[in-house]
């Protein structure tokens, strides 16, 4: 019998894309949805579930052990709240105590945690793309629209400035267009890097978003993710196209993501960091 998996749910759309994945493989499952930050869907509210703000990880903990889902995957976005306003439990308030909230980026926050889960708490983690590897990003373009040779330079400079970010710990996405980066990504992730530029701006379609994953980044959460949200908002920009780190990165509702692309006269493409094309 396969182990049930606990879904500890974050925003976006990968936590559905894995209850939809269990629901289908018939594998148990129990949902925490942490409160400001997953998304309210019929498909969490007709699963197995609990609602969880972000500062009560004794008690997440707690309804996991209850439901005895000791294997745990971290889906989802989640935007880091100030000290002041995360009012931790006894269990969040002694983790950060001895990990220290203001020194550590948000990759390095992720790591601790995913140790004390781990060590002190007895669960296994895995990570998204071990149990949805046909999202995964592989290397080559997507759908029927091919980068140009501009656009490839683009890419380059993309690649960049998001590595640059990533090893701050900032963020994993870049926006560069004619040569030049014009926007990263921060904490509040890829929509609102896209939704931070004025498309009354854009005057002509040109320029790539790049999303890579950070330097030494902890691979079994957050990894870069583009879905039909993404298209969406990068066509109001009027990009050219999208490039994600190959084998590194999810493609979240595949079929529908490459369509709405093409519809866009926009390509994505799976690269790596040192991209390179003929």
């Amino acid at each position: 019998m396969l182990r049930k998996l606990g879904i500890i749910a974050g925003g976006g759309a990968l936590p559905f894309e894995i209850i939809n994945f269990c629901k289908i493989s018939k594998r148990p499952y129990f949902v925490i949805a942490l409160k400001g930050q997953a998304d309210v869907s019929p498909i969490l509210e007709t699963s197995p579930h609990k609602w969880v703000r972000l500062g009560a990880i004794g008690k997440a903990i707690k309804y996991l052990k209850i439901e005895n889902a000791n294997l745990l995957v971290l889906a989802g976005s989640v935007t880091r709240p100030s000290l002041s306003s995360l009012s931790p439990d006894v269990w969040t308030a002694k983790f950060l105590a001895k990990m220290g909230y203001s020194l550590l980026g948000d990759d390095g926050l992720l790591k601790a945690l995913l140790q004390s889960l781990q060590y002190d708490e007895g669960f296994s983690i895995i990570g998204p793309d071990e149990l949805l590897p046909h999202l995964v990003a592989k290397e080559g373009v997507y759908g029927k629209i091919k980068p140009s040779k501009e656009d490839h330079q683009d890419i380059l400079i993309g690649i960049k400035g998001a590595l640059s970010i990533g090893k701050q710990d900032i963020g994993q996405a870049a926006i560069a267009r004619k040569g030049k980066i014009v926007a990263f990504e921060n904490s509040m992730g890829t929509d609102k890097l896209l939704k931070s530029i004025d498309p009354v701006l854009i005057t002509k379609k040109e320029g790539v978003l790049v999303k890579m994953s950070k330097p030494n980044q902890e691979l079994r959460t957050d990894l870069p993710t583009i879905g039909p949200k993404t298209i969406i908002n990068a066509t109001k920009l009027r990009l050219c196209g999208i490039a994600i780190e190959a084998n590194k990165s999810l493609i979240l509702y595949k079929k529908q993501t490459i369509k709405a692309a093409d519809e866009s006269n926009m390509f994505i493409i799976g690269i790596k960091k040192q991209h390179s094309w003929k």
